[in-house]
């Protein structure tokens, strides 16, 4: 509530309207569980928006795999990517990639950037940056490959279409973000002022796609990313967003409109695990980037090398569901300001 508005009685939420609140948060952070908001609001709404969500088959890898997530935890690999000219994501790479970790209790979220130039092990395929993997074998192989490199067991995957970030913003009315200091890209030539601007989905899609100077290069982009989610959470999650039943249905059809899942989560099985997620806030979801050594070349390849060792500590904590007091303890957190 903001100071100029009026205070108002408390009354209980329907629950159709507690659904709702759950699922938007699902919607920014964990983009999968967003069509979840239409199975509260009635069955026209649930066909509509859930029917625009498209499902991926064999999106998990076959064979041997990491343990089963420690009680009812749940790893979700969330990719970003373009869509083809055909509508479908086959054969892009994925420009941005988050294991999402929602733990047992249900207190919180955690959600792991992966640099999409870190140099890795794909299977079948030898050393190669780890969003190679999305174009050469789809989601399946991305989650073996995730897999391999964590020895976390990935339980659900979906990948987002950026432009459903931008349609998203625009739905918003835009999204408040802070620049600490006006810095230029140096592909676009764009430059951002310092300062507190409210950007549309075109804007915001350049926000957080540059790399180019910024002095963190992919690193700072990731930051850019997980700031742009955390404040256009915060957006959504405004009492203004609640109060306005087409606002809300206008940012639940952007991002379904470019969202896909893998098959094996069901409307059902959706629907109740955005239920569980009814008492998260804002303020309780943790944004990281796993640790990472440096940069360096592969042959022609400017690439990633990443943190083994402190690595391995980061995803024994998500294997035993403890990320939050993991970031908490090594203070690896998102920063508050971001450039």
């Amino acid at each position: 509530m903001t100071d100029t508005e009026a205070p108002v009685a408390a009354a209980p939420k329907p629950r159709w309207r507690r659904v709702l609140r759950s699922l938007v948060i699902v919607t920014t952070i964990v983009v999968t569980v967003a069509v979840l908001a239409a199975l509260g609001a009635g069955v026209w709404v649930q066909s509509r928006l859930g029917g625009q969500v498209e499902h991926l088959p064999s999106a998990m890898p076959v064979g041997e795999r990491p343990a089963e997530s420690a009680g009812d935890s749940m790893n979700i690999l969330l990719m970003g990517s373009d869509k083809r000219v055909d509508g479908s994501v086959a054969g892009q790479r994925s420009d941005t990639m988050m294991v999402v970790h929602v733990p047992s209790d249900r207190s919180g979220v955690g959600v792991v950037g992966i640099p999409r130039d870190s140099w890795v092990q794909v299977p079948g395929h030898g050393p190669a940056k780890i969003n190679a993997a999305f174009a050469w074998g789809g989601p399946a192989l991305a989650v073996e490959t995730v897999e391999n490199l964590t020895d976390v067991r990935i339980d659900h995957v979906a990948v987002i279409d950026w432009e459903g970030f931008k349609a998203l913003t625009d739905a918003m009315g835009g999204v408040e973000i802070t620049v600490p200091a006006t810095v230029t890209d140096g592909y676009s030539g764009r430059t951002w002022q310092a300062g507190t601007q409210r950007m549309d989905g075109a804007t915001a899609l350049d926000y957080v796609r540059q790399r180019a100077g910024l002095a963190g290069g992919d690193f700072d982009r990731i930051k850019r990313q997980q700031n742009f989610l955390r404040a256009l959470m915060a957006q959504v999650l405004s009492t203004r967003t609640f109060a306005n039943p087409f606002r809300l249905y206008d940012a639940l059809d952007a991002v379904t409109a470019n969202l896909t899942v893998d098959e094996g989560w069901s409307t059902g099985d959706l629907r109740d695990f955005a239920w569980s997620l009814r008492s998260i806030r804002a303020e309780d979801v943790a944004f990281t980037t796993v640790p990472v050594k440096g940069t360096g070349m592969e042959g022609d390849q400017s690439v990633v090398y990443l943190d083994r060792q402190a690595g391995e500590e980061m995803w024994q904590a998500v294997r035993e569901d403890a990320v939050a007091e993991w970031i908490a303890e090594t203070g690896a957190g998102l920063p508050a300001d971001v450039n």
